[in-house]
C-alpha cells in the first residue's frame, strides 16, 4: 500500500481520527498491509475491525497493535490510534478506490462461474516475470477481498490481477468501480448462484457487468470472451471495448461482439 497518515485515511473514508491523528501532523503513517485478520498483521499495518456474526474485529485491536499495526479502522474507538467510520466495509471500499487512483498498474479483472482462481493464479505467475504483480489472494473476490487486494498495490506495481465474484446483481459493477479494470476476462457462464441471480440468464447478465464496466477501446478497454461457451450472450455495452473471443475455432477480434 502507498503510505497514508491517519488523517489522510480519515479524510478519504469520511471518518474521525482518534488517539493519534492531528490537524497538522497527520498522525501515524500506515506503511504496511491492510488486513482484516489480526494474525496477518505486519509492521506498519492498518487493521480493519469488522464486526461479524461470530466475532468482532474490535476485540482483536490489542493483538493487532502488539503485532505491529499502527492504526485500526473501525466503527467505534479502540485503545490506540484509529479512524472511526459508520460503515467499515464501505470505508474499506473508499480507501481502495482512492489508492487505485493513486497507482497506475495494468488492471485485469476476471470472472466466471468456474475456474476463476486457477486462471488468476496462472496469469499472476506469467505476469510476475515481467514486472511487480499483485493478485487476489486465494479466492478473496468479494466486497472485502477485492479492496484488500487493491490496497496491496503501490506505485511500483505493474500488473494488478483481480478475481471478481458475483452472488447478487450489481456485485461486479461495485467491484469494478473500485478496480477500474482495463482488461475484462469472462471465462464462462454456468449454474452457480442461479437462485440469487435469477437463473442462467441472470448469471450471464451478472458476468456482463464486467464487460460493461470497461473503458472504451480508444482508452484501452479489452474484453476477452470464451467463444466456446454458448451461454455467453452478445453484450452490446454503451461504449464497446475491443473484443477478443478465443476458442477451439480460433481467435476473433473486433470492435463489437461477434
Amino acid at each position: 500500500m502507498i503510505p497514508l497518515t491517519l488523517d489522510e485515511i480519515a479524510h478519504v473514508t469520511g471518518g474521525t481520527p482518534h488517539g493519534g491523528g492531528t490537524a497538522h501532523g497527520g498522525g501515524p503513517a500506515v506503511t504496511g498491509p491492510v488486513v482484516t485478520d489480526s494474525r496477518e498483521v505486519a509492521a506498519g499495518a492498518l487493521f480493519v475491525a469488522i464486526a461479524g456474526e461470530r466475532s468482532d474485529g474490535h476485540d482483536f485491536a490489542a493483538t493487532a497493535y502488539a503485532g505491529g499495526a499502527v492504526a485500526v479502522l473501525g466503527s467505534r474507538p479502540v485503545d490506540g490510534p484509529c479512524v472511526v467510520v459508520d460503515d467499515v466495509v464501505g470505508a474499506l471500499t473508499e480507501l481502495a478506490a482512492y489508492v487505485r487512483g493513486e497507482v497506475d498498474p495494468l488492471v485485469i479483472g476476471l470472472t466466471g462461474s468456474v475456474g476463476k482462481t486457477t486462471t488468476k493464479d496462472l496469469l499472476a505467475q506469467i505476469l510476475e516475470r515481467e514486472g511487480p504483480t499483485v493478485a487476489t489472494a486465494r479466492s478473496y473476490n468479494n466486497e472485502i477481498g477485492l479492496p484488500l487486494t487493491v490496497l496491496r498495490a503501490d506505485r511500483e506495481t505493474r500488473y494488478l490481477v483481480l478475481e471478481m465474484g458475483a452472488g447478487n446483481p450489481g456485485d461486479i459493477t461495485h467491484l469494478a468501480r473500485v478496480a477500474r479494470p482495463h482488461f475484462g476476462l469472462v471465462l464462462n457462464v454456468g449454474p452457480a448462484h442461479v437462485l440469487t441471480l435469477g437463473g442462467l440468464e441472470g448469471v450471464a447478465k451478472a458476468k456482463s457487468e464486467l464487460v460493461r464496466a470497461l473503458p472504451p477501446a480508444a482508452d484501452g478497454g479489452v474484453a476477452l470472451l470464451n467463444a466456446d461457451d454458448g451461454a455467453l450472450p452478445r453484450w452490446p455495452p454503451p461504449r464497446p471495448p475491443r473484443w477478443c473471443s478465443t476458442g477451439r475455432a480460433g481467435t476473433r477480434r473486433s470492435a463489437r461482439p461477434a
